[in-house]
Order: C-alpha cells, then sequence, then structure tokens
C-alpha cells in the first residue's frame, strides 16, 4: 500500500506514526524513572462536600469552620496535595434545617461529583447527613455535631462515618466535676437549667444533672426551661427562673442564643444573683460579642488561645486571627481537626478511597494544638474523637476573657463514659 505523504513534512504518514509512538514511549519510560510528571487523571482535584449552616442567626458556625477549612485545606494544596491532587471544598448552605442538609449532601455527592462528605452542621442536620452517608456509602467525617449519641449509639453508627468534634457527655462530666468543687466551696444546693429544646440540649443538661448529683449528693434541681433552638425572647424564661430563686444555673445555649440569653439577662440584673455555670460560654463567638459580659461566669472552655497553653495553639489561633481578622471560634478548631485526619488518611493510603481510608482513621492518633497532652485520637470503637483540651473557668470582661482554666480529667472522663455507655446500653 503506497504511503500518504504528511502535508507539513513531505514524510510518509506511516514513518510519523512511528516517531509518534517512539515518543511515547520514551515519555513512559521518564514516568517510570520517576521524573516529575503528573497526568490530568493524577491532577484532578479532590472534590470534598461541605454541608453546613451559612445564613440565619447562627451563620457564624458556618463561616467560622469555613475558615478553619480552608486554611489547613490551603496549606495541604500548597504542600502539592496527594500527588499533585488538590483538596477542592464545594460548600452548600443548609439553612439550618434537616431537610435541606439532607437534600444538598446528596446534591454534593449525586451532582457535584464530592468523593468525602465533610459534615459542619450543628447536631440537627448532622444526624440528617449522618443518614445520607449510610445511604450512598461514602466517607463522613462528623465535625461539629457534639450529641453524644450519633457515636455512641450502635444502632447508628456505620463504618463510614467518623466524629470529629467534642461531645457532650465528655464536656458534662468534666463540667460537673469542676461545678462540683465550687458548690461544695459556695454552698450551692439550689440548681436549674436551661438548655435548648432539642438533641443536643436535651442529652447535655441530663448529663450534667446527673454527673452533678453524683460529685456532689446535696445539690437538688427545683426547676428547667426549654427555649426553642433561635428562640428571639427569653423573658418568659428569665422571669421563671427569677421567680424560683436557684442559687446556680445551669446552661448549654450557644452561638447567638446564649449570647441574646446573656444581653436579655443582664437587664434584668439576672447573673447578680445566681452562679452561672455556661459550658459555652469560652468562645470567642460568644466571648466578644456579649454587650456587658458578666465577670464570675463558670465557663467550659470552646476556643480561647490561652488553652491549651501551648505555643502551637497560641501560634495556630494567632495565625487564624492574621488571616481572617478575628479570633478562631470552637467550630474552628473542630473543622480544621476534621481536614487534619483527612488528609493524614489520604496521606496513609495514598488514596480517597472510601474503604481504605476509614480503616486508616480507625484509631489514628496525630500530633495537633488541640490535644490535651498534644495528640488527638480518633477512638477506633466507636469511631469519636478523644483527648482533646478541655476545661472549666470564670470569666473576666477582657482579654484573656478566661483566665485561669482548670483541665479535666481525662482518666475520670473515659472511666465515667464506659459506664454510661453500659447504662445506656451501648456497650
Amino acid at each position: 500500500m503506497k504511503s500518504i505523504p504528511n502535508s507539513s513534512t513531505g514524510q510518509p504518514a506511516r514513518a510519523s506514526r512511528r516517531a509518534l509512538v517512539k515518543a511515547t514511549a520514551a515519555v513512559s519510560g521518564a514516568s517510570a524513572l520517576g521524573f516529575p510528571m503528573i497526568s490530568r487523571a493524577q491532577a484532578k482535584p479532590i472534590k470534598v462536600g461541605m454541608p453546613t449552616i451559612l445564613s440565619g442567626r447562627v451563620a457564624q458556625l458556618g463561616t467560622s469552620a469555613r475558615n478553619g477549612v480552608m486554611m489547613e485545606v490551603e496549606k495541604f494544596n500548597a504542600a502539592g496535595g496527594l500527588g499533585g491532587r488538590p483538596i477542592e471544598m464545594v460548600i452548600r448552605d443548609s439553612k439550618g434545617t434537616p431537610q435541606e442538609a439532607a437534600r444538598v449532601s446528596r446534591e454534593l455527592i449525586n451532582s457535584d461529583g464530592c468523593e468525602v462528605l465533610f459534615d459542619c452542621e450543628a447536631s440537627s442536620g448532622a444526624f440528617a447527613v449522618h443518614e445520607v452517608a449510610r445511604d450512598l456509602g461514602v466517607l463522613c467525617i462528623h465535625n461539629l455535631s457534639e450529641t453524644s449519641s450519633l457515636s455512641a449509639d450502635p444502632k447508628l453508627r456505620i463504618p463510614n462515618a467518623f466524629r470529629v468534634a467534642r461531645q457532650g457527655i465528655h464536656d458534662s462530666i468534666a463540667g460537673a466535676a469542676y461545678a462540683a468543687n465550687v458548690a461544695k466551696a459556695k454552698n450551692l444546693r439550689r440548681w436549674m437549667t436551661c438548655g435548648p429544646d432539642y438533641a443536643y440540649g436535651r442529652d447535655a443538661t441530663s448529663q450534667f444533672v446527673d454527673y452533678l448529683k453524683r460529685f456532689n449528693p446535696q445539690v437538688e434541681f427545683i426547676g428547667e426551661a426549654w427555649p426553642k433552638l433561635f428562640q428571639p425572647d427569653y423573658t418568659e424564661v428569665i422571669t421563671k427562673i427569677l421567680q424560683a430563686k436557684p442559687q446556680a444555673l445551669y446552661s448549654c445555649l450557644w452561638g447567638g442564643d446564649l449570647t441574646s440569653y446573656i444581653d436579655q439577662g443582664n437587664i434584668y440584673a439576672l447573673f447578680a444573683s445566681l452562679q452561672f455555670f455556661a459550658v459555652n460560654m469560652a468562645d470567642y463567638t460568644a466571648l466578644t460579642v456579649v454587650k456587658n459580659l458578666p465577670p464570675g461566669i463558670h465557663s467550659g472552655n470552646r476556643y480561647i488561645v490561652s488553652f491549651p497553653k501551648t505555643a502551637a495553639n497560641a501560634a495556630w489561633g494567632e495565625g487564624y486571627r492574621a488571616k481572617y481578622k478575628e479570633y478562631p471560634t470552637n467550630w474552628s478548631w473542630e473543622a480544621a481537626t476534621g481536614i487534619h485526619f483527612l488528609t493524614a488518611a489520604m496521606k496513609k493510603t495514598n488514596s480517597v478511597d472510601t474503604k481504605k481510608m476509614s480503616d486508616a482513621l480507625r484509631g489514628m492518633k496525630i500530633d495537633s494544638p488541640f490535644g490535651a497532652d498534644g495528640t488527638l485520637t480518633m477512638r477506633a470503637e466507636d469511631q469519636t474523637l478523644i483527648g482533646y483540651a478541655l476545661g472549666w473557668g470564670t470569666t473576666i470582661a477582657k482579654e484573656p476573657y478566661v483566665p485561669t482554666v482548670v483541665p479535666g480529667d481525662w482518666k475520670q472522663i473515659l472511666e465515667l463514659e464506659a459506664e454510661w455507655k453500659k447504662t445506656m446500653k451501648y456497650t
């Protein structure tokens, strides 16, 4: 058969084909010898879908979580990503409703091509995202939900979902131990509670009450209040508390609900008449927003630069502040930690395969500025975070806001948590 000349060279096309084959072989050989050549497939971004709340009263939950995520994703990508593949975050607003959280989560996987669900919902939406992960079988990392049953209840547990967030049961044990000591010192016997009326609020309040009674049997609870999530007016709740005249009040209100409650409580001099224990107070999203922060509020830490009192934590907090012109929140460090665990699993397995990464995450221990001892562990048995820094102290109205923090005892926390799981028939 006669060769057809190449129009640009005058040489037969067959010769051109031979040259192309040789060139292709040379490229393959160069790659095999270790030359830094990245194929299009290798450079394809790893899409990570993040449902969160970006509008409404608690939009700061989503924006500060997003900031923590992007700060760590940018570091990972700048270091070369996963074999040249960068992470691309695809972030959607759930508007704070479980139905929308479920809808956008499905869309992120089925329509946007995301390979991982990076859940940054409050507990109200996290359970909805969890069921989407169960149905679709993708790796899911819950970063902000603190309702203990999400990971503790074996009926809810799935092999591809992990919680990288603090837990209500942990905070309740540490908080009750601290509160019991204060109650004994100040002879605080008459208590009330005020918690948001949904899963997290009910669980955290019940657990705190149980452990406070255990640590100090002399206390009695004379009443409770359950404002709705995102309730705008707390007059009725505050009036009820003032009429009951408790010596101490426990609350797990958070974010905008907590700051509104304190601002409205100040009008009635509520905090001058009792000792207030607010587990979610020591977070810049609350400390810097309250118009007149009452001194002496007892609070669990959420995120403050001064606790844990380490160079690594201070550097991370100040780095965040320099980048975003505000201090990080509890949601920031939790979401950042989620990225730390996700990228560690990617590097360990050199993949984004759900099963491989799930196997790697189970029992994983990483260095972290947020660890009580400089490390964090993803506990294998229930795929949840342990070992993070937690403690309680009292507020002042200016930096550092909570100058002294009494650390929680993780040995005690883990022992009592194991007992609680047996009581709940979780083990």
